[in-house]
Order: structure tokens, then C-alpha cells, then sequence
């Protein structure tokens, strides 16, 4: 399980890097002699590489509005500009875009004309950061793999604006203003392989309501959230790592094994308001605990087996796998409890 769920995020992060540079390897044997057309197709704001003649260019240029798009372009950078608007004219040519990063521009919704997004069919990634957008623009292509969102003013998702992408892998929508009543129980609904979830940074005071269930990463840091509902995390079986760091999280608002959760092999818990570690699971590996108000540890206690489980070599199997525990910031005083030690024979470093 374990080795297929880091697999899955190898692939989820390292996808758009390894892609481009096996698109590059197939063009770096380029003949000379068919760069004069690329040249000549290529806008003047632009710069189209010879040996990438799939990518164009476009960022950092002051451009106020998107040039038009030549057919054979899959790659569009358009970072860091003044554009406001995104019309369907530039791209009519343009049948073959997997990746547009329009991240740091001014483009609201009211600037993205009706229906724009949804007509490139092939369109893998798109990146909109950094902009003025108010709401999720909708409707957006159903062969999108990531949507970034990050750094906006959002604070509404259209109904159904998600429905049909169920190729989706990562949606990011952190740091924008989200309140608890723009996530109803049906706003994720179609996200069935979404692998990566990040709403921190908004205005929430509690969990958001059905996640998908093959979430691998939730991301809630920086909100105001405090309290994990009963049975929460049975509903995304899969989830991996957590990180509900710089939350309101007191030890009354977490029930009693609300974290003792086999799936969980990285909780983040830092800068909250817990007075004592809650129960976790013996297959967690990273706990972060830092700047709560923690004022003791008691290994006996928090060690997911019995302490005399933890003692017999012979029942390696059933070791707790915590390898990092970072307790920092609290009111704990050196040195580390030896039960710690006996319980957590993995332990590579505690940070106290």
C-alpha cells in the first residue's frame, strides 16, 4: 500500500517535468532547415526555442492581451504579464494546448469569454495563479489534470463546475477567501481521481464536506478550523499526508482515535491549540506537533501498541513506524522520555 501510494504522488509531481523533457530529447535532433518556419510562424512579443518548437514563449513580455496561437504549439507561457482577458480568437489555430500557465496577469472572470476554456479539448494543465478571478471559471475542458488556482479572490464554486473532470489529479485553490458555505456536500462531486487537495489559507472554521475519496493529500493549513468531525477521515480511506498546521484545533475539538488512522503517514498539527498529543496510528511516520501546548510526553501512553509489544524484537511487524516526531515550541522539557525510545524504535529524530 505504501509503495503505491508514494508511486502515485511520484507520479502527481514529477509528471510535468519528465514530460517536457522527453518532448525536448524528441526535438533536440531538429533539422536546421525547418526553423525558419517555426521562426516565421512565431509571434513577435514571442520566443519559439528551435529545439522545442512545441513551446512558445510569452512571459514577462507586458503583454495586455493573449497573440495569436499557432496549430502546432502544445506548451504556452504567458506568466507574468497584463492580460485581462481570455478571448477565443487566439486560439482557433490552437487544437493541440495541454499546458497554459496565465499565472501573475489581472484576469478576472468577466474577462474570460463564454465557453473559452472548454473548447481546447486537449488541454492538460492549466494554470490561472495570481490573478483576479472571484469564482472557479466554468466551464473549463473535461481532460484537465491540474487546475491552479492558487492566490486569487475566490470565494465561490459554481455548482457542478467540477462534474465532469474526472481526469483531474490536483486542484488548487489556496490562499484565496473561501468560506464554509462555498464547499456544499456536492461541490467536489465528479473530482473521482483527485489525488491532491489544497484549501489553505482561506476562511474556514470547519472540515470541508465530501472530499473525494481518493484524496492521497489534503492540505487546510491557515484556516480556523476547530473540529475534526466523528469518523471524518473514513470517508477518504486513502488520504497520506495531512496538514492542518496554524488551525484553532484544542484537544476537545478532536475525538478520541480521530487521528488514529492507518492510511495517515504524515499529520501536521503545528500551531495549534492541543495540550496533550492526540492517539495516532503505528503505521503514521511524521508527526508535527510544534508550537502547541504540549507541556509533557508520556511514552506509555501515546505509543500505538503496548510498551511491552514495542520491547519484543521478535514482533518487529508490529513496531510503530513513527520515524520523526517534532515537539518544538512547547512547554516540554529535555530529555526525550525513555518510553519514547522503547515505543518508537524508528525514530530517526525528535525535535524537542
Amino acid at each position: 500500500m505504501t509503495l503505491k501510494v508514494y508511486t502515485s504522488l511520484l507520479l502527481l509531481f514529477l509528471v510535468n517535468s519528465v514530460w517536457t523533457r522527453t518532448v525536448r530529447q524528441v526535438y533536440d535532433d531538429l533539422d536546421p532547415e525547418h526553423w525558419s518556419h517555426y521562426t516565421s510562424e512565431c509571434p513577435q512579443e514571442c520566443f519559439c526555442p528551435p529545439s522545442f518548437p512545441n513551446a512558445l514563449y510569452c512571459d514577462n513580455k507586458g503583454l495586455k492581451e493573449i497573440p495569436a496561437i499557432p496549430a502546432r504549439i502544445w506548451y504556452l507561457y504567458l506568466q507574468n504579464n497584463l492580460i485581462e482577458t481570455i478571448s477565443e480568437k487566439p486560439f482557433v489555430n490552437a487544437t493541440h494546448l495541454r499546458w497554459i500557465n496565465l499565472n501573475k496577469n489581472k484576469i478576472t472572470n468577466s474577462g474570460i469569454e463564454s465557453g473559452v476554456l472548454s473548447k481546447l479539448k486537449r488541454l492538460l494543465f492549466l494554470f490561472l495563479e495570481d490573478n483576479e478571478l472571484e469564482e472557479v471559471p466554468a466551464p473549463l475542458p473535461v481532460s484537465l489534470e491540474q487546475l491552479r488556482l492558487a492566490r486569487n479572490k475566490i470565494s465561490r464554486i459554481p455548482e457542478g463546475v467540477f462534474s465532469n473532470l474526472e481526469n483531474l489529479t490536483m486542484l488548487d485553490l489556496h490562499q484565496n477567501s473561501l468560506l464554509d458555505s462555498a464547499l456544499q456536500s456536492d461541490t467536489f462531486q465528479g473530482l473521482n481521481n483527485l489525488m491532491q487537495l489544497n484549501i489553505a489559507k482561506n476562511s474556514l472554521k470547519k472540515m470541508p464536506l465530501s472530499i473525494p475519496s481518493n484524496t492521497l493529500q489534503l492540505f487546510l493549513d491557515n484556516n480556523s478550523i476547530e473540529v475534526i468531525p466523528e469518523n471524518y477521515f473514513s470517508a477518504i480511506p486513502k488520504v497520506t499526508f495531512l496538514r492542518l498546521n496554524y488551525n484553532k484545533l484544542s484537544d476537545d475539538g478532536i475525538p478520541p482515535n480521530g487521528f488514529n488512522v492507518s492510511s495517515i503517514l504524515d499529520l501536521q498539527l503545528s500551531h495549534n491549540q492541543l495540550t496533550k498529543i492526540p492517539p495516532i496510528n503505528a503505521h503514521l511516520e511524521h508527526l508535527h506537533l510544534d508550537h502547541n501546548r504540549i507541556k509533557s510526553v508520556n511514552g506509555t501512553q501515546i505509543c500505538p501498541v503496548s510498551i511491552d509489544v514495542a520491547e519484543d524484537y521478535g514482533l518487529y511487524g508490529n513496531t510503530p513506524r513513527l520515524r520523526y516526531l517534532r515537539l518544538d515550541g512547547n512547554e516540554i522539557q529535555p530529555p526525550i522520555p525513555l518510553d519514547i525510545m522503547i515505543c518508537f524504535r524508528l525514530l530517526q529524530a525528535v525535535v524537542i
